[in-house]
């Protein structure tokens, strides 16, 4: 009876051919999965920076908020003590002769205090209008994350 047994030597190039076809085969699986992964983490580092340029953007708006509600009290308290001021002003200057001299100082007090009024409403429309930015700057980076997500999402 003859042996059908595969030699040795074939065997050994059989096995070497099926490991460089089996190699050959997953390599474009493995560039992908490469190329994806870079790509993810490429993503990663980019949201990672829009959420710390979304959190620097909120803290803004919050400072900026802070800093109105301190000008609008420092608005209240300088109108309250011009007010105070000017009211002691007209009480004293009015017992006091050449009642005409004291009605134009106390129209140029009157003045002066409707110009620091002015320019104390100019800072809060300012910063107002620092903090509309702000806040359209949060929205503009809260949907580019909502895009980013999206697009990991798929």
């Amino acid at each position: 009876m003859t042996s059908h047994a595969i030699p040795e030597s074939i065997a050994s190039a059989l096995n070497d051919w099926v490991r460089q076809v089996a190699e050959d085969s997953a390599a474009p699986a493995r560039d992908a999965l490469a190329q994806s992964t870079a790509e993810l983490d490429a993503l990663k580092a980019e949201l990672a920076g829009m959420t710390a340029a979304r959190d620097e953007a909120l803290a803004l708006a919050a400072q900026r908020a802070e800093d109105i509600d301190q000008l609008n009290a420092e608005l209240r308290n300088a109108r309250t003590i011009a007010t105070d001021a000017l009211v002691g002003k007209a009480k004293d200057q009015l017992a006091i002769e050449g009642k005409d001299a004291q009605l134009a100082d106390l129209r140029a007090q009157l003045e002066r205090n409707v110009a620091e009024s002015a320019r104390l409403s100019d800072a809060r429309l300012a910063a107002e209008m620092e903090l509309v930015g702000a806040v359209t700057a949060r929205d503009n980076y809260a949907a580019e994350i909502r895009d980013l997500r999206e697009r990991m999402a798929r």
